[in-house]
C-alpha cells in the first residue's frame, strides 16, 4: 500500500535551518509528484512546495522561495525539504502528499502523518 512518512521536525530558533524528509513506499516513484504543505494552528492548510520525481521541476510558495528548497533522491524514494533563515511564521505542522495522477503538481492523493517545525523567536 502507498505509504508517506514524514521525519525532521523539531524546534529550532528563528533565523535556523531544518531538513525535512518525506520517504514514500508502495508505488512507482519516478512517475509522480510530491509536494509540501503545511498547516498552522488557526490557519487553513497551505502548500509550500511541491516535484514531480520524473523531471525534477519544482514549484514554490512566494512566502519560502529562496529560503526553502526541494529535492529528491529517487533510489531511495525520499523528497527532501530543506528550510534556511526559518521564522516564527513557519512553525506549522508539515506534510507531504503524493499526486499519483501522472500530471505533475496537482492532486494530492496520499498524505503522510506530518511533522512539527517549531521556531522560536
Amino acid at each position: 500500500e502507498v505509504q508517506l512518512v514524514e521525519s525532521g521536525g523539531g524546534l529550532v530558533q528563528a533565523g535556523g535551518s531544518l531538513r525535512l524528509s518525506c520517504a514514500a513506499s508502495g508505488f512507482t516513484f519516478d512517475d509522480y509528484a510530491i509536494g509540501w504543505f503545511r498547516q498552522a494552528p488557526g490557519k487553513e492548510r497551505e502548500g509550500v512546495s511541491c516535484i514531480s520525481v520524473s523531471d525534477r521541476s519544482t514549484k514554490y510558495a512566494d512566502s519560502v522561495k529562496g529560503r526553502f528548497t526541494i529535492s529528491s533522491d529517487n533510489a531511495k524514494n525520499t523528497v527532501y525539504l530543506q528550510m534556511y533563515s526559518l521564522k516564527p511564521e513557519d512553525t506549522a505542522v508539515y506534510y507531504c502528499a503524493a499526486d499519483l495522477g501522472g500530471e505533475g503538481c496537482v492532486r494530492t492523493d496520499y498524505w503522510g502523518q506530518g511533522t512539527q517545525v517549531t521556531v522560536s523567536s
